[in-house]
C-alpha cells in the first residue's frame, strides 16, 4: 500500500509549512473516487509525524490504502474518527500543525468543519433528552403520571452498530453477532479486544441471571440476525450491478466445450488457457471487444481482460493488459499476482479500471453453469462453470464416450453485440480451447 500512497503523494501533500494550522481534506485516491471512509488513524491527536510516516488508512470503494506524510508535522485534531464513512472528497478530516505550535486553536477550526452527519461518524451520537411517557398497566387503571423513559441502550436491535474494521472482519469470520458484543472503545465502539474476549456461554448465563420472566431484553432480536454495515466497496458493487441490469439489454448464449485436449496438455491452470483463448477470440470477433458510450461504440484494438476475483469485502476485477501479446506463462504469473493483491486490498486504481472484457470463472467452486452481469461500459462478460465428465454418443464398441465438458456462457449487450456475433465469438473460443496447440506453438 505504501507504493500507492507515494504515487498519489502530489495530491496528498501536507502543507503544514505554509500555515501554522492547516486543514487536511479527504483525498481522491483514484480519478473516479467521490467519497471514502476512515479505516483507521495511525497517529493520535497530538502525535508528531515525519515525512514517510503512515498517518491513516483510507477506505475506498475498492481497497484500503495507506496515506503517508510528505512533510514533518503534528496531528493537532481529528475531525473524522475511525470508522467514519461516506465522507466527500475535499471534506476536512483533520487539522495539522507544526512542532511547537499552540494546538488550542485547532479545536475552534474543527468545530466549524463537519465532513459528515453525526449518525455516520465513528462515535455514537449523544442520546436525546428523556421525554415524558405514560405507563399503562394491564391489571390496573391507566396511570396518567408522566415519568422519564428508561435510558436507551447503547446497541439497540434497530440501531447501527459501531465497530472497527478489524473487529468487523474477525467477528464475521468467527460468526460472532456484533449486537451481543459490548464495546469498550470510545462511545461504546467495538474494538478487536472486545471480539477476542467475547464468550457466548458467559453472555447467555449472565443474561439468564439478570432477566426476569416479565422483562423483555431490548436486544433479544439480535439472536436471530446480525446487521452488517455496508462497506463503500459493497455499496458501489450494488449500485453498478443494479444500473447494469436495469439499463443494459442483457441476453445469454451458452456453448459446450470439450476440454479434453487442454486438460492433457496443461501445466498451468485451466483459467490461463481460457484467458488466452478469449483474447484470441476477441481478436477474431472484435465486435465483442467493445464498449457502449451512448453516441458511439468504442471498439478496442487490444484485449484488456478483467478477471473477477472474490474478496472478503466483495467482487473486484483486476485487469491483465494486452493478453493477446502475452504467452501462457506470463498470463499465469500476472493473474496470480493480481489476484493476491486484490484479496489483500492492495490494488492500485489503474490495475482494476479500464478493462475491455470480463471473465468470471466459478468452476473451482463446483458451479456447473451460471450467467453473469455485464460490467459497463463493457459489452460482454464470459461466465464459466466446472469441467464435468459427460457421457456422449460415440461410434465405438460401447456406443458412448466420456468427454470433459465446460459450459461457457456469454452475457452480451444487445445494443452492441447481436446474437450472430455472440455465437461467432463462442465458436471461436470453442475452437481454440478444443485445439490448444493452435496457440501454444
Amino acid at each position: 500500500m505504501a507504493s500507492i500512497a507515494r504515487i498519489l503523494s502530489r495530491r496528498i501533500h501536507f502543507s503544514a509549512r505554509r500555515n501554522a494550522l492547516s486543514k487536511f481534506t479527504m483525498p481522491a485516491m483514484s480519478p473516479t473516487m467521490t467519497e471514502g471512509g476512515i479505516a483507521s488513524w495511525k497517529k493520535k491527536e497530538g502525535d508528531s509525524f515525519t515525512s514517510g510516516d503512515v498517518i491513516l488508512e483510507i477506505e475506498t470503494d475498492k481497497a484500503t490504502m495507506d496515506v503517508e506524510a510528505q512533510d514533518d508535522g503534528v496531528l493537532a485534531k481529528i475531525i473524522a474518527a475511525d470508522g467514519s464513512k461516506n465522507i466527500a472528497v475535499g471534506s476536512t478530516i483533520a487539522i495539522l500543525a507544526e512542532e511547537g505550535d499552540d494546538l488550542s486553536a485547532a479545536v475552534d477550526i474543527a468545530e466549524s468543519e463537519s465532513p459528515l452527519p453525526p449518525k455516520e461518524s465513528g462515535t455514537l451520537p449523544s442520546p436525546p433528552p428523556p421525554t415524558p411517557t405514560i405507563e399503562l398497566k394491564l391489571d390496573a387503571e391507566p396511570n396518567t403520571t408522566s415519568k422519564p423513559s428508561p435510558p436507551r441502550p447503547e446497541f439497540n436491535s434497530g440501531e447501527r452498530i459501531f465497530a472497527s474494521p478489524i473487529a468487523k472482519k474477525i467477528a464475521l469470520e468467527r460468526g460472532i453477532p456484533l449486537g451481543k458484543v459490548k464495546g469498550t472503545g470510545p462511545g461504546g465502539r467495538i474494538v478487536l479486544s472486545d471480539i477476542e474476549s467475547y464468550k457466548p456461554l458467559e453472555t447467555a448465563t449472565a443474561g439468564a441471571k439478570t432477566a426476569s420472566p416479565s422483562t423483555i431484553s431490548p436486544v433479544d432480536s439480535s439472536t436471530h440476525y446480525t446487521d452488517i454495515p455496508i462497506s463503500n466497496m459493497r455499496k458501489t458493487i450494488g449500485a453498478r450491478l443494479t444500473q447494469s441490469k436495469q439499463e443494459l439489454p442483457h441476453y445469454y448464449v451458452t456453448v459446450e466445450i470439450d476440454m479434453g485436449r487442454t486438460l492433457k496438455l496443461r501445466e498451468l491452470s485451466v483459467n490461463d488457457f481460457i484467458v488466452k483463448a478469449a483474447a484470441l477470440a476477441l481478436r477474431d470477433v472484435p465486435e465483442v471487444n467493445s464498449a457502449w458510450l451512448g453516441d458511439t461504440i468504442r471498439q478496442y484494438h487490444k484485449a484488456d481482460i478483467s478477471i473477477a476475483v472474490a474478496t472478503p469485502t466483495g467482487l473486484i476485477t483486476p485487469i491483465v493488459r494486452d493478453v493477446g501479446a502475452k504467452g501462457l506463462s506470463a498470463i499465469s504469473t500476472e493473474t496470480k499476482a493480481l489476484a493476491k493483491k486484490a484479496r489483500d486490498g492492495k490494488l492500485a486504481p489503474q490495475e482494476y479500471q479500464g478493462g475491455s472484457f470480463t471473465i468470471s470463472n466459478m468452476g473451482m467452486m463446483g458451479v456447473s453453469h451460471f450467467t453473469a452481469i455485464i460490467n459497463p461500459p463493457q459489452s460482454a462478460i464470459l461466465a464459466l462453470g466446472s469441467v464435468i465428465p459427460t457421457l456422449v454418443p460415440a461410434d465405438n464398441e460401447k456406443g458412448f464416450d466420456t468427454k470433459q465438458i465446460l459450459k461457457a456462457t456469454l452475457s452480451a449487450d444487445h445494443r452492441v453485440v447481436d446474437g450472430a456475433v455472440n455465437a461467432k465469438f463462442l465458436q471461436a473460443l470453442k475452437g481454440y480451447l478444443e485445439n490448444p496447440l493452435s496457440f501454444m506453438l
